[in-house]
């Protein structure tokens, strides 16, 4: 079985973290210098936000890429920011889990439940959701699934719709589950900047 592998690479990354507003805020440094960025909340340990940046092709830093929690609005200058503007009822997707499902919430999305489908499409290793009035249509993968190279499971898939939004819940696997909880045993070793003791990195 390979899901060792990506926990072993968390392992190995040089990580430093941060208690900050209640959340506690980990940064990695992975060898081939990717960074990823992740809060959680304290409390719970539930994952708030994940960020990922690399090296562009210059070697300068790259722009942060969210993979969970808000996402990030592209910073205009202030004369382009009066004339493009998003508009407000664009439908807006992102993911926000819970400790035991990965979940996604696209907002403005007026129609019906009985309008949408959600699919697996196991060969693309990805997930669909379809509207039967053809007014949506979007592809998105599960980065966690292939970090740990498990298969997608149609019946771990489910949606509902409420307040113009889709709630896409997706069970994670007892894999993750459990390369979940050993990881949070071993981010609650890691010493905050912030704690008073100036060594924050482990190896």
């Amino acid at each position: 079985m390979a899901v060792p592998s990506w926990l072993e690479r968390l392992r190995a990354a040089r990580k430093t973290a941060l208690v900050q507003d209640g959340k506690r805020k980990i940064h990695y440094l992975f060898e081939d210098g990717k960074e990823m960025a992740e809060e959680y909340d304290i409390k719970t340990g539930q994952l708030m936000s994940r960020k990922w940046r690399e090296k562009n092709t210059l070697g300068g830093t790259g722009k942060w890429q969210v993979e969970v929690g808000e996402p990030t609005s592209p910073l205009l200058g202030a004369l382009e920011s009066e004339l493009i503007t998003e508009s407000s009822s664009n439908p807006i997707f992102m993911r926000k889990d819970t400790l035991s499902s990965f979940q996604w919430r696209i907002r403005n999305l007026p129609y019906p439940k009985e309008v949408y489908s959600v699919s697996v499409e196991e060969e693309q290793r990805c997930c669909v959701i379809r509207t039967t009035n053809k007014k949506y249509y979007k592809k998105f993968s599960i980065p966690d699934l292939d970090r740990y190279h498990l298969p997608l499971d149609a019946a771990a898939l489910s949606f509902t719709h409420a307040n113009n939004t889709l709630i896409i819940t997706y069970q994670k696997p007892k894999e993750i589950l459990a390369a979940e909880e050993q990881l949070q045993k071993e981010l609650k070793k890691i010493r905050a900047a912030n704690s008073g003791d100036g060594d924050c990195t482990t190896q």
